[in-house]
């Protein structure tokens, strides 16, 4: 048995069982990947895949149970090398943040800022994408920390902490006649054409239970990944626009106004995640404590240790 086989156990697992994406992500053929399966099934003595004909369909029950110590083997592996790595030079290394474009964008900009001044050798990667594809990165362990403010809670697998807390707003044209409705309303953005992000980011599940609980079915006429883009549409009329209250930069967005909305939609709290059982190198620390104050070395390594014991 050797790691190049256990590297397919799980690779075949993320790629549905096609023998051609496994060969193509692990750099090799797929008559090699073939017979690194062949090899590992004649040693154990047992079939690790349900086949038709030449295909895979899937993992048998030892396969299946092969494939999570597999998936343990692979990050004490990559453990021990950040290991070494932190001791044989800890200012230097590469970070890789998985976030989403609001987060990336108006949340960390100074939390970058302070931690290149505090390790300029670090090489940080910022890997913008939705929230499910976050906790997929971390799972596979191509991010050390994820940014978001859905689909990180509760994730086998991974252990989540409080980042911050923000409400949703409202922002229209200068001039715009929800400007003069005093309190703002449900039932007065439901009269207007809507633009807001799409479905699984940046609260927009929040924002539809809130009409829904209302008894309101808005017309959401544009929805988008990112704020930029609903404030460029709202600055050409399509719309009146729902974004995060800190996507609005007045400096940066003239023309338009923003219109308080916490009162209307739930407070938000973008989570930072982590793998179980992962080694962070100290300036992962710094980060994390860049982020938020309250998440020392110490609170995070005992939230993975317990999560570990669970």
């Amino acid at each position: 048995m050797n790691f190049q086989q256990l590297r397919i156990i799980r690779e075949a697992e993320l790629q549905k069982f096609n023998l051609t994406e496994v060969a193509n992500a692990l750099f090799t053929s797929q008559s090699g990947v073939s017979k690194h399966i062949k090899d590992l099934e004649d040693e154990l003595g047992v079939e690790l895949f349900v086949r038709h004909g030449k295909r895979l369909l899937g993992l048998t029950e030892p396969g299946r149970e092969l494939a999570v110590i597999a998936r343990r083997m692979l990050q004490d592996a990559g453990n021990i090398k950040r290991l070494a790595d932190q001791f044989a030079d800890a200012e230097q290394g590469q970070l890789t943040i998985a976030t989403t474009h609001t987060q990336a964008r108006y949340a960390l900009p100074l939390v970058v800022a302070r931690f290149k001044a505090a390790y300029p050798r670090v090489h940080l990667v910022l890997l913008q994408a939705n929230p499910t594809e976050i906790a997929e990165l971390l799972q596979t362990g191509e991010a050390d920390i994820g940014i978001a403010t859905e689909a990180l809670d509760g994730q086998s697998g991974l252990v989540s902490f409080p980042f911050y807390d923000w409400q949703h707003a409202v922002v229209v044209p200068e001039g715009h006649a929800l400007q003069t409705v005093a309190p703002l309303s449900l039932e007065a953005l439901a009269e207007h054409p809507l633009i807001t992000y799409h479905e699984g980011y940046t609260g927009r599940a929040r924002i539809d239970a809130a009409f829904a609980q209302a008894g309101l079915a808005p017309d959401i006429v544009l929805s988008a990944l990112d704020a930029d883009v609903i404030k460029t549409y709202v600055g050409v009329g399509l719309g009146v626009g729902i974004v995060a209250a800190m996507a609005f930069e007045p400096l940066r967005d003239p023309g338009l106004h923003r219109l308080d909305a916490g009162h209307l939609f739930p407070t938000n709290t973008t989570r930072i995640a982590l793998k179980k059982g992962q080694y962070l190198r100290g300036f992962a620390y710094r980060f994390l404590q860049e982020c938020a104050p309250a998440l020392t070395e110490q609170r995070v390594r005992d939230a993975l240790a317990d999560d570990a014991k669970s």
